[in-house]
């Protein structure tokens, strides 16, 4: 991670560490080579990397807040989603690398969501695609709380019910997914936004599996119906 972010932010530089030499020691066309650059390099400078938080253990964000490394935490993939303790625990990294910043300051947290006029439609329409996205995810371990002989049973119809797995209700009530009217969501977004001040950055979208034409009326109607709550006045 050292040797990238240099070769990103610097015109030139050189790396001697433990495992890496660059450039090498070796004659190049009659000269030693004392430096390299990066070809094309980056458009913008500095360059931002973000990195999904996972495991969200002490160790992975401390690495992290040394690096610079902004984070972006799904509902359902870092342990317990993008929930209060994980969100506290990266800005506790980022303080102890230095860097102070606001609770879900350097984050962006992810949200599935689906708009309809009523919640009890909105979880009745896109149960199927919350379903067939956690029959993918759950041999990932991505699935808290999962028993193996659930996960087992998801991929047989005939069984998959019975085992009793989370239902997309679970998951609104968690707040991991967005479902209802437009009004709701925003109201739901503004809660986010005041619950976390430092947070400037969310990503929407819907789960594996959902029809190419329900994801694009869905991000029709979230930019029209959404968004517009929460674009800055111009000067």
């Amino acid at each position: 991670m050292e040797i990238i972010f240099r070769s990103f932010n610097e015109r030139a530089f050189a790396h001697q560490g433990k495992h890496y030499t660059i450039p090498p020691q070796v004659p190049y066309r009659g000269y030693q080579v004392k430096e390299i650059t990066l070809v094309p390099r980056p458009k913008t400078l500095p360059v931002e990397c973000w990195q999904p938080v996972v495991s969200a253990s002490e160790r992975a964000l401390d690495f992290m807040a040394r690096h610079g490394i902004k984070g972006i935490i799904g509902g359902g993939a870092a342990a317990g989603g993008a929930n209060e303790k994980v969100i506290r625990a990266f800005r506790d990294a980022r303080a102890r690398a230095g860097r102070e910043t606001e609770l879900g300051g350097d984050l962006c947290i992810g949200f599935s969501f689906h708009i309809v006029d009523s919640v009890e439609q909105g979880i009745k329409e896109a149960t199927p695609f919350f379903e067939e996205n956690m029959k993918m995810f759950a041999p990932l371990g991505f699935v808290p709380g999962l028993r193996p002989e659930q996960i087992e049973a998801l991929g047989d119809p005939k069984r998959a019910r019975a085992a009793s797995p989370p239902t997309l209700r679970h998951a609104v009530k968690a707040g991991s997914w967005l479902v209802g009217p437009p009004e709701l969501i925003t109201e739901q977004l503004m809660e986010i936004q005041h619950k976390y001040p430092g947070l400037e950055v969310v990503n929407v979208g819907q789960v594996v599996g959902t029809p190419q034409a329900v994801i694009l009326e869905q991000l029709e109607r979230f930019a029209a119906q959404v968004m517009p709550a929460f674009k800055k006045p111009r000067a």
